[in-house]
């Protein structure tokens, strides 16, 4: 029986000594529970809440939701001269990249204008000032995968990592050289301090990149292996905003458009004339990179949005408060949960595995549903906006599933079709581990458990077994 295979797992490996499991299957088909191991038990579930933050997202912004950056001006274009102030308004969009701020420039140049009697002003007020979460971990807010939210932001690539840039460490030409750094996109906004060094072949590499707390300087350490492979570290830049906004200077001198003011942070007038909007992919596609590469920053962007678009607010108090009163209607108990972020990055995140397993019954009747599924990782396929976090795991298992991680939790919840093609929804949610990365072959083990055997679900019945 598989149900005394995956309670003799549980029970009896090793690896969960000390460790609290919670598991919950149900059926696809019908919604009924095939089996639960501590399943209405609370657990942190790290990653495993964005795909709370997804289906409420979904319900409220809808599918086609966009994000909008303007160009805009207090004053007036006369010949070549922009007299008044020169605004870039950001409203959340998390994919705005370097590019987007060239073809702004590039626009303003194309209206005939090389003069700005004024200043540059970056406006960020679409959402409030407060940059990071709650619960955020004060060592990771230097990584991408911690930075600083804002309206107004850029990312370095098309993984939209926003609030972030990339760091290149390139081996010297002889051992014992500096390493060569290089800064994506290529900017001032941060400084490079190089203590790196390079050494014999022989020898592995050890780059350590990190950032001083609240300035834009980066400190390279450590040792990189001569005529090996450069190193890349997606570090999180402090002040995003005004990174932005430095980053669209850069581009108004490369068009040849000076100005006679400041670079400024402030709030454009309701009135202001819009020169130019951009406008970011739908949220159906920017699921993908969330869901599939777990990005953090974008579930905490989604938050506030929602927050702003219900309340006028863009808040994490807010955005939370729309984010519960959706989730009943998707259902999940309120009751029975804590939610502190939009990302699954906070430790007091709590949710039963049945509740998630719920939820992922519920949202297979929404018509968003399809990208919702799409936006899951899918395991063993190699190609990463694919495959995403599963694309080295669970090769030849039919598994759409969304990962999770933070110190001591690993989770996976998702959809698994069985050998004869029926499709079961789990949530595998593990706590207290000492080393979170051994969690992915525990849940890999207990999926292939499932996987071996076929579960009888009949659709006119309700009773559901476990069969061998």
């Amino acid at each position: 029986m598989v149900e005394k295979q995956l309670k003799k797992f549980l029970k009896s490996d090793p690896r969960l000594k000390g460790a609290l499991v919670g598991v919950s299957i149900r059926s696809a088909k019908t919604g009924e529970k095939l089996f639960a191991h501590m399943g209405d038990i609370r657990f942190r579930p790290a990653s495993n809440l964005k795909l709370l933050t997804s289906a409420a997202a979904l319900t409220v912004l809808g599918a086609g939701y966009t994000f909008s950056t303007d160009l805009g001006t207090d004053g007036r274009v006369e010949g070549k001269t922009l007299t008044g102030n020169l605004f870039l308004r950001g409203k959340g969009d998390p994919t705005l990249m370097p590019a987007d701020l060239r073809r702004f420039a590039e626009k303003l140049r194309e209206n005939g204008v090389e003069r700005i009697e004024g200043d540059v002003i970056g406006d960020d007020t679409w959402h409030d000032d407060v940059r990071l979460s709650p619960d955020l971990n004060w060592s990771d807010e230097q990584y991408y995968y911690g930075a600083q939210v804002s309206a107004l932001t850029v990312a370095p690539d098309e993984d939209y990592d926003a609030g972030s840039l990339i760091v290149e460490v390139e081996p010297g030409m002889a051992v014992g050289d500096r390493p060569e750094i290089r800064i994506f996109p290529e900017t001032d906004y941060v400084r490079v301090i190089n203590e790196a060094r390079t050494v014999s072949g022989e020898e592995e590499s050890e780059v350590i990149v990190e950032r001083k707390h609240a300035e834009n300087t980066i400190v390279v350490q450590g040792t990189i292996s001569l005529g090996g492979e450069k190193e890349k570290e997606w570090m999180s830049v402090w002040d995003p905003t005004r990174y932005a906004v430095h980053l669209f200077s850069q581009a108004l001198k490369e068009q040849g458009i000076s100005w006679h003011g400041d670079l400024n942070i402030g709030k454009a007038p309701e009135d202001m004339t819009v020169l130019y909007t951009d406008r970011s992919i739908p949220l159906a596609e920017l699921l993908v990179p969330f869901m599939k590469f777990s990005n953090n920053g974008h579930g905490e962007i989604m938050v506030k949005e929602m927050g702003k678009i219900a309340y006028g607010e863009g808040s994490w108090e807010r955005g939370l408060e729309v984010l519960k009163s959706e989730l009943p209607k998707l259902g999940v108990k309120q009751s029975t949960i804590s939610i502190r972020d939009g990302s699954g990055l906070s430790h007091f995140n709590l949710i039963p595995a049945n509740e998630i397993t719920q939820l992922l019954y519920e949202v297979q009747k929404e018509e968003w549903f399809p990208a919702f599924f799409h936006s899951l990782p899918i395991a063993g396929h190699e190609e990463r906006r694919i495959g995403g976090t599963l694309r080295d795991r669970m090769k030849g298992l039919s598994v759409q599933a969304k990962t999770g991680t933070i110190h001591g939790v690993s989770t996976l919840s998702g959809y698994m079709d069985d050998p004869a093609g029926e499709r079961v929804i789990f949530s595998i949610m593990i706590n207290n581990l000492l080393d979170e990365e051994e969690g992915k072959s525990i849940e890999d083990d207990l999926l292939d458990i499932m996987t071996k055997s076929r579960w009888d679900q009949q659709a006119d019945s309700t009773s559901l077994n476990i069969l061998d």
